[in-house]
């Protein structure tokens, strides 16, 4: 009988409106059906929704996953080729920007000139004094660091307020955006996306798509950035980096 369309898309971690998108499009059809007409996958849909996610966890439109999983030269053994080729490549350019974007939320909080009681009208509990010395040995000799650091020193309460009210509200968005169960990839989680690039561009450090994209995945690598986004909503954090891989490609 195969498997439903909602034991798929738990199996890969998607929505089930995912599916459907994809079987509309063409890019994944069901093998079956059921006798009621409902959706049936089998194991060789499984593999192809493999490699469609590993695709596009990689920031391919879905129209060049498509070209490439229909190649007709490309077997399960060139696929794999391929899949490494890429990881390979995005592992490298990873470890050579690791240095000036880990982390660098937290390089802004270096050289804020705010008294204990503006600190805590501002941040509440949470002391921004407390990963200041970790961020300058990481990655004071970067720009991003240089650049947020000073910003950060000519800032008054007012200013910081503005800031974290806009970080606020650009959260609860796309909290409620997921909530509706709009993807990822959508134009308004993209638009989201390219809002938040834009916030750190205002308030911080330029923020170019590649490093932006490389904060999303720090965002769901580093525990303490997740649970920050899934205090928002559970889930946020891959969301908005998936967000941020999908507005990159697009304004690349």
């Amino acid at each position: 009988m195969g498997y439903s369309v909602g034991q798929v898309a738990g199996f890969a971690g998607v929505t089930v409106r995912t599916l459907h998108h994809y079987d509309e499009i063409g890019l994944l059809s069901p093998s079956g059906r059921s006798h009621a007409g409902h959706r049936r996958y089998d194991d060789a849909d499984l593999d192809r929704l493999g490699r469609i996610l590993f695709y596009r966890e990689l920031g391919f439109p879905l129209d060049e996953v498509a070209v490439l999983l229909n190649d007709p030269d490309a077997d399960a053994r060139e696929h794999l080729r391929r899949q490494h080729a890429l990881l390979s490549g995005r592992i490298a350019r990873l470890q050579r920007m690791a240095e000036a974007v880990e982390h660098a939320m937290e390089a802004h909080r270096m050289g804020i000139n705010l008294t204990p009681e503006e600190k805590f009208e501002v941040f509440g509990d949470f002391d921004p004094d407390q990963y200041a010395g970790e961020a300058e040995r990481r990655w004071g000799g970067t720009d991003a660091y240089r650049e947020s650091a000073r910003r950060a020193a000519t800032y008054s309460k007012d200013d910081w307020q503005r800031i974290q009210s806009e970080m606020e509200d650009l959260n609860r968005r796309l909290g409620e955006l997921m909530a509706s169960g709009a993807a990822a990839d959508s134009a308004g989680a993209m638009d989201l996306a390219e809002e938040h690039r834009g916030w750190l561009g205002r308030n911080h450090y330029a923020c170019p798509y590649e490093m932006h994209t490389c904060l999303g995945e720090m965002y769901v690598a580093d525990e303490r950035f997740t649970a920050f986004y899934d205090a928002v909503r559970p889930g946020l954090a891959v969301f908005l980096r998936d967000a941020i891989l999908a507005n990159a490609v697009r304004g690349v």
